[in-house]
């Protein structure tokens, strides 16, 4: 359906011929007749779309992969990671500082490094086709009012997408939902479109928003604008790192909605600045993310200060043991809909670069970065003094660079994204504070400098790119032989 203009995967550090797929048994140096699985993230079932070769052991340092090598190693390499997206101030939780867990280094679950490739038939020119989705509905069928369809057709919007359609009729006659779909599926509007209806039919009711970060809070107050211009409805964003004095006159005033992070929603609670039993209905956005991230407890918190019943919607790209306890604890007979196809886009091609020599990490990156086709790249990294060092290096190097992470203002990161959107800048390093959520159009590439935490962190990072139909890289940096 799509094609790609890109070629065959680059080499940085010599060339070398595909062998043989084998694989071994971990702890063994015996081949198994079965793919390694041992220390996958989850459960022990490949992956679709990935390769399940084995582990190479001896490829040239700095290549990239051109088929799975055969593993010679009982262990494997494990991300290390600071998880900084436990600090609260850093990721748009509370207006507290601090880190949960004392900001303390960890080991992030093993992933195998053949996870990380999915090679995508570039020299064919042919991308998996996917199934197109034929709705049942189009915006104009939904049963709401003619002046929000108005400005949803404004926006662009005729054909919803999978998680909208099958979402909007369910939430409009006021049932519960939980929604599991992939990260840039539409999730926003899905409940955004039908709870601003809502709102037209009784201007006294009140909705909750509780999302993970300051930049996916910011996102949705930036959509509801467009849904809801000249509609009389109006909405106030609380989020850390932002002006507490002009948050708290915003809630005096005459609102219907408010989005929030979980750290400052339960800051202006204790204030009791925020009255959360006037709030009828909430929605959780990127659930799992706000578990990752220690926020079960604001999450707690924050619904119990709800009244009973109330419409609750829940929304989350994975479904987990504690996942599935919040929605039995919270919500009631819900409708569950889930549209998850595949863990990783099929328009992402995937790779691993091996680094053998870390002190020549950095120079990989940048030899990378120099190819004239990498030009809206996003650069993963672990942590946030890492990522603000990738940055200035780069800029050192004459590549034009900006950061994200929990050390910057608000206003400095607003900034960074936006010039990062605009193409102002080449290259946007991030902790995973924009690993979801964020819709930043025609990303290209997107660069794991550090193994991310957990698998999931993976699939998260890799969805920035090969988004709406184009064709996306992913690399991931795999430090030893």
């Amino acid at each position: 359906m799509h094609s790609s203009s890109q070629s065959g995967s680059h080499s940085s550090g010599g060339s070398f011929s595909p062998r043989p797929r084998r694989s071994f048994v971990r702890g063994s140096s015996t081949p198994s007749s079965s793919p390694a699985r041992s220390g996958s993230f989850g459960t022990r079932s490949s992956t679709p779309g990935h390769s399940r070769g084995g582990f190479g052991a001896s490829r040239p340092s700095g290549s990239y992969s051109g088929s799975a090598r055969p593993a010679s190693h009982s262990g494997g390499y494990r991300g290390h990671s600071s998880h900084s997206s436990s600090s609260r101030g850093g990721f748009g939780g509370g207006s507290r500082g601090g880190s949960r867990g004392g900001g303390k280094r960890f080991s992030g679950a093993y992933i195998d490094p053949t996870r990380f490739i999915n090679k995508i038939n570039t020299a064919a020119s042919v991308v998996e086709e996917i199934p197109e989705y034929v709705p049942v509905h189009k915006f104009a069928d939904f049963t709401i009012a003619d002046a929000l369809k108005r400005n949803i057709a404004t926006k662009g919007y005729i054909t919803p997408t999978p998680i909208q359609d099958t979402s909007i009729p369910h939430i409009i006659v006021g049932k519960d939902i939980v929604g599991i779909a992939n990260t840039g599926t539409g999730k926003t509007a899905a409940f955004l479109i039908p709870l601003i209806n809502k709102i037209m039919s009784d201007y006294h009711h009140r909705v909750l928003i509780i999302v993970p970060t300051r930049e996916l809070a910011l996102q949705i107050e930036e959509e509801f604008r467009g849904f809801s211009r000249g509609l009389g409805i109006h909405a106030v964003t609380c989020i850390g790192g932002a002006h507490l004095g002009m948050q708290v006159d915003k809630l005096r005033r005459s609102h219907n909605f408010v989005i929030g992070t979980p750290g400052r929603l339960k800051d202006l609670v204790e204030r009791k600045t925020l009255d959360l039993s006037k709030y009828g209905t909430i929605v959780l956005d990127e659930a799992d993310r706000m578990l990752d991230m220690g926020f079960i407890h604001d999450m707690k918190y924050v619904m119990s200060r709800m009244p009973t019943p109330r419409h609750t919607l829940f929304f989350s790209a994975t479904m987990s043991p504690e996942i599935t306890a919040l929605i039995g604890e919270f919500l009631k007979d819900p409708v569950k809909v889930s549209v998850k196809t595949r863990d990783t886009s099929a328009n992402v091609d995937q790779d691993i670069v091996r680094i053998s020599d870390p002190a020549q990490k950095f120079s990989h990156l940048v030899k990378i970065l120099k190819d004239p086709e990498w030009n809206k790249v996003l650069v993963f990294g672990r942590t946030k003094h890492g990522v603000e060092r990738i940055s200035r290096q780069l800029t050192a190097e004459g590549i034009k660079a900006e950061s994200i992470h929990g050390d910057k203002s608000l206003g400095q990161r607003k900034r960074a994204l936006e010039s990062f959107k605009a193409g102002s800048v080449q290259v946007l390093c991030a902790t995973d504070v924009a690993a979801r959520g964020l819709d930043i159009r025609n990303v290209t590439h997107v660069v794991n400098y550090d193994v991310p935490g957990t698998y999931e962190d993976y699939i998260h990072r890799i969805g920035r790119t090969g988004r709406a139909g184009q064709m996306g890289k992913a690399l991931t940096f795999v430090e030893g032989r």
